[in-house]
């Protein structure tokens, strides 16, 4: 008898919905969104039915006639995450509303333009190995146009996919300024292609880093081959006031020291067993080891002069450094003039035989 008089209360409170405006939509949708419920709960899940995207847009739908207070009869199949979750999005979306302004653009920095983005991303596409230092001190350098390497990063974090196999940023940047006529040398040995020894002096302005030459000798070498190795580097140039030299037993040759004295040059010393006492030119030995001979293989020492000359006009004139502002040697000591570039018109120049590739004038 009591079923009996339930099921009699529904039926007058359903025809009474059906006698007001609109009540047979929210009784048919009403019966529709519990249909679609059980259809739900039948699915074979071990835990709670899963809702799709498309289940919630049809329960969406059919809420828009439902009175608001058979919301809660009808929301037996949400989980309390799941009304959590809404409510989260409802607060974060009030809060916009309030505290957002009315109008869509606002006043302030609009990111980097897409020429900009274009640009470093083309110099990072054919500049594998160069970091987001280089990159911003290069496109400072080429189009005068001041970027942070944190906007660098962010460009190359969005747009940037790297390829397989790259091995990651650039190098340690060189260390601080150091004033007067001093330059600094040192040897280091390389192989050639059919494994011959190679001995290679460089030597380096240390106020302008500039690469003030190479010289190249095979096989073994003493205080004859060294000072010819020092007069060849520095050939056409005015010897310095002061060198900075290591201990190796090839700069304690008496020959070697008659030379320094005939050319009124006084010679320094460094700390034994110390490199950073001598860090500008044993930077510079690594920079030709990982920029160029680590990347390329010679055959003779001709071919490696040759190689060794081309790096030394890009290093100069061309390749950025973080120990003088993130320009080129040559601009610190005045010998070249900057050229600005139009970011909207400029082309690529290769350098070093295709080895690097640098923004250049169209």
């Amino acid at each position: 008898m009591k079923e009996l008089f339930v099921l009699m209360a529904h039926l007058l409170t359903t025809l009474v919905k059906l006698a007001q405006p609109g009540g047979a939509r929210a009784v048919a949708a009403e019966s529709i969104a519990l249909k679609h419920q059980l259809l739900m709960m039948q699915r074979t899940r071990k835990r709670a039915p899963s809702m799709t995207p498309w289940d919630g847009l049809f329960v969406g739908l059919c809420s828009l006639w439902i009175a608001p207070g058979r919301w809660k009869k009808l929301a037996v199949v949400f989980r309390p995450s799941t009304i959590r979750r809404f409510h989260e999005v409802l607060v974060r979306r009030k809060y916009r509303f309030l505290y957002t302004a009315k109008r869509r653009g606002k006043p302030g920095p609009k990111g980097p333009s897409m020429e900009l983005i274009a640009a470093v991303m083309e110099m990072k596409r054919r500049n594998l190995r160069f970091g987001c230092l280089k990159i911003a001190q290069q496109i400072s350098y080429a189009f005068g146009i001041e970027i942070d390497k944190d906007v660098v990063r962010r460009i190359l974090e969005k747009h940037h996919l790297p390829a397989s196999g790259d091995d990651g940023p650039s190098w340690l940047t060189a260390i601080a300024h150091a004033k007067g006529s001093l330059w600094s040398l040192d040897l280091f040995k390389c192989e050639s292609i059919v494994l011959q020894s190679y001995w290679v002096m460089v030597i380096i302005d240390v106020f302008t880093r500039r690469c003030m030459g190479y010289a190249v000798a095979r096989g073994d070498i003493g205080g004859a081959a060294v000072c010819r190795m020092f007069n060849a580097a520095m050939a056409q140039q005015n010897p310095p006031k002061y060198l900075s030299s290591d201990n190796d037993p090839l700069f304690r040759f008496h020959r070697w020291l008659a030379h320094l004295r005939v050319l009124d040059i006084e010679e320094v010393k460094s700390l034994p067993c110390v490199p950073r006492s001598h860090p500008f030119v044993e930077r510079m030995i690594r920079t030709v080891r990982e920029e160029l001979l680590d990347r390329v293989l010679f055959w003779n020492r001709l071919d490696l002069e040759r190689t060794l000359s081309a790096f030394r006009s890009y290093y100069n004139q061309n390749r950025v450094h973080s120990g003088i502002n993130g320009i080129p040697p040559e601009k610190l000591s005045g010998q070249s003039q900057r050229a600005m570039l139009p970011l909207s018109d400029f082309g690529w120049r290769s350098h070093c035989h295709g080895l690097f590739q640098l923004p250049a004038a169209a």
